[in-house]
């Protein structure tokens, strides 16, 4: 067996459940979860109706390339939503297509990393799990960088010392942040684009909650914008990771898209060819739909409005927590230990939510979860509303 096996430490989900093991939450509460982020609203239906229209291309094998109308449908949309000038993505080799950001952000990792290097693969902390599991398994080693809410829960990356960015193979990005839903400013963007030239790394950009953000009038800009505010058009050294989960809620159609630097990914695309992960064609032209239609993914945005505006309503009077920049998560925290606040709100109102402290590393005795629980506010507005005013009723009863 691969000894790096040994190395990965259990899900957030996996600690949670033997957290609450035991527990016998009120029978007369209906159980609401805001642990997992699992979107819940309905998904579209004309992308349900494209993946039924081209069923008969179950007989066909899929190509790991994928076909040029998703890959132009995807370059459109990165040119349109970034600002980008038409022509700006080449969807020839500027993009590929995935099967969902997780199984990339792990693929690309065994792919970019060097094994005959002392390598580092650096992330945030807190941060998503598939980051410091692909390091492992690449051989790499993980190093982490604290998000604090005294820099607005960003790296602080002028803190980081010459020779960590020189030992530095992948810089992990989420903006917004899971769970922080902090957003990388564009200014840092292009900091970041520097050290990348100047030692010689790759920054992948996690960009999966991209697309749920709070001002129409203001989309948050992403890695693609900072390399085009730069006159970057080949987007050297920098690869954004982008999905249909979150932005159009198909969680189940597995559909995502790598662009960026077209060296790279032409080493990635060998590797998938290798590792044969190519994506379904009828897959394929349902995520060509989805990408060609920003009416369902404004009305996406709406709803997560409204369930951020009630929860907060009832929460901010007892709970220190504030509207995230982005994402569908709140990021609280808590008047005492994360993981008794955890069970004893489960053992009390039936609500579950995952402490902080499971979704990070603690380095050098600092834990930068400690202390806070991230709220998935996925499920329906009146669940979420219920379950913010269980919330406040137990605080109160402190």
């Amino acid at each position: 067996m691969n000894d790096a096996l040994s190395l990965l430490q259990p899900y957030p989900f996996e600690k949670l459940r033997a957290l609450l093991t035991g527990v016998v939450p009120p029978a007369d509460k209906r159980p609401i979860a805001l642990s997992i982020g699992e979107p819940k609203h309905r998904s579209p239906d004309f992308v349900a109706q494209a993946l039924r229209d081209n069923l008969d291309q179950l007989a066909v094998y899929p190509t790991t390339l994928g076909i040029p109308a998703l890959r132009e449908a995807i370059a459109g949309w990165c040119e349109r939503r970034f600002g980008l000038a038409a022509g700006a993505v080449d969807p020839a080799r500027q993009v590929l297509p995935v099967n969902g950001t997780r199984e990339a952000l792990f693929a690309f990792t065994q792919a970019v990393v060097s094994r005959a290097a002392d390598g580092l693969v650096i992330s945030p902390n807190p941060f998503y799990q598939i980051y410091e599991g692909a390091a492992l398994l690449a051989g790499a080693t993980p190093h982490y960088l604290p998000c604090l809410a005294e820099n607005g829960f960003n790296p602080d990356f002028d803190a980081v010392p010459s020779d960590v960015w020189q030992r530095c193979q992948i810089l992990f990005l989420c903006s917004p942040g899971n769970p922080t839903g902090a957003l990388v400013p564009l200014q840092t963007l292009q900091k970041l684009i520097a050290l990348a030239d100047e030692h010689d790394f790759v920054i992948a950009a996690d960009e999966c909650y991209s697309e749920l953000y709070f001002d129409e009038a203001n989309p948050p800009a992403g890695l693609l914008s900072a390399c085009a505010a730069l006159g970057r058009h080949d987007y050297k050294r920098c690869v954004v990771f982008h999905s249909l989960s979150k932005r159009s809620n198909l969680p189940g159609l597995r559909s995502g898209f790598v662009a960026g630097d077209a060296d790279i990914l032409k080493a990635f695309l060998l590797y998938r060819t290798y590792h044969g992960c190519a994506m379904p064609v009828q897959t394929q032209l349902a995520s060509v739909a989805a990408w060609n239609d920003e009416i369902h993914v404004r009305a996406n945005r709406e709803l997560y409005r409204a369930k951020f505006d009630a929860a907060l309503q009832i929460l901010a009077p007892v709970l220190d927590v504030q509207r995230p920049d982005g994402g569908f998560y709140l990021w609280a925290k808590t008047p005492g230990d994360d993981q008794a606040f955890t069970r004893e709100l489960f053992a009390e109102e039936h609500v579950t939510v995952v402490p902080g402290s499971y979704l990070s590393r603690e380095i050098d005795g600092l834990n930068p979860g400690a202390g806070r629980v991230r709220m998935a506010l996925v499920a329906p507005l009146t669940e979420c509303s219920e379950a913010a005013q269980r919330i406040r009723d137990f605080l109160e009863r402190r």
